[in-house]
């Protein structure tokens, strides 16, 4: 059975700094990641604010700078899904599908998932102009309507990138004005062919292979407006839920989990960083000094 000093749940910017940071410190560290190196992050059209990034660098050029520094550091990736876990006693176990995996320290970094709304049409059309990607469809959209779907930084980011190739660009909001930064609000004020609905719900998506029409609930009246657009795309950025489904030895709040300034939990040998763990600011930057205060406490 191998064992490990550090084993961390989740390859996005926290759990790759921390695994960078562990093994820098002389300790036997192994990342495990289901999906790909970078997390949400590797997913999205641009990197934005983030010290020293280069400008216009996509998710997918963040992730593989993740996933090359990593390796070079010599921090293992290992590609399975956990499946479940044993964070008490001083020795802790990680399942996944292949095995069972020992070690002294674990640091859960596996951040959160995308919510849905839990509409009509959601499940059925995703993939097929629903719940699609900006940084991977958008050309797909050349010239066509497409609707975004969220108000805060990272949906209005995707809308201004989706408006340099769609035709229009329909901003969905439910609340009286957008909830992004200033800089986003302006540039989406210079873009001629982005609409806002604020006020407003998506409310249901119907097509059998494509989405063929929407529609939009006010939330002030509650009248329902179908519009048929048949080809359009439909981008939802409405917020994530943590992935802490595995992790019920721990006391969760809101689902997240609580942690100290050494991002300790309530067990011994256990730590929390990045999207998962109970914070005020959830970027890329405060995802990484997480990783790296966990990695640094662990090694001691």
């Amino acid at each position: 059975m191998m064992m490990y000093d550090v084993m961390i749940i989740g390859a996005g910017p926290a759990g790759i700094s921390a695994g960078i940071y562990a093994v820098s410190r002389g300790q036997k560290a192994v990342v495990f990641e289901k999906n790909e190196v970078g997390g949400l992050i590797g997913k999205v059209s641009t990197v934005t604010h983030f010290a020293s990034v280069s400008e216009g660098e996509t998710g997918k050029m963040f992730a593989e700078k993740l996933q090359a520094q990593a390796r070079s550091a010599g921090v293992e990736i290992v590609k399975e899904e956990v499946i479940g876990v044993n964070l008490e006693g001083e020795i802790k176990q990680v399942h996944t599908e292949r095995g069972i995996y020992s070690g002294h320290k674990v640091i859960l970094a596996n951040g959160t998932s995308p919510r849905k709304l839990g509409i009509p049409g959601e499940k059925e059309l995703a993939g097929k102009g629903m719940a699609m990607n900006a940084a991977r469809d958008a050309s797909a959209y050349q010239g066509k309507h497409v609707y975004v779907v969220g108000g805060a930084d990272g949906a209005i980011k995707e809308a201004l990138y989706l408006a340099h190739y769609a035709a229009k660009v329909t901003i969905i909001h439910f609340e009286e004005k957008l909830g992004c930064i200033a800089e986003f609000r302006e540039k989406v004020r210079k873009m001629s062919n982005i609409e806002l609905r604020l006020n407003s719900r998506l409310h249901g998506v119907y097509g059998v292979n494509q989405v063929e029409s929407l529609e939009i609930a006010d939330e002030k009246t509650g009248a329902i407006e179908t519009i048929e657009d048949p080809g359009c795309g439909i981008f939802v950025y409405a917020g994530t839920l943590p992935n802490t489904q595995l992790y019920t030895q721990l006391k969760l709040e809101d689902g997240f989990i609580p942690v100290n300034e050494k991002m300790e939990t309530a067990l011994p040998g256990v730590y929390a960083v990045g999207d998962i763990r109970v914070k005020q600011v959830r970027q890329v930057s405060t995802a990484v000094a997480d990783g790296t205060i966990a990695a640094i406490n662990a090694a001691m």
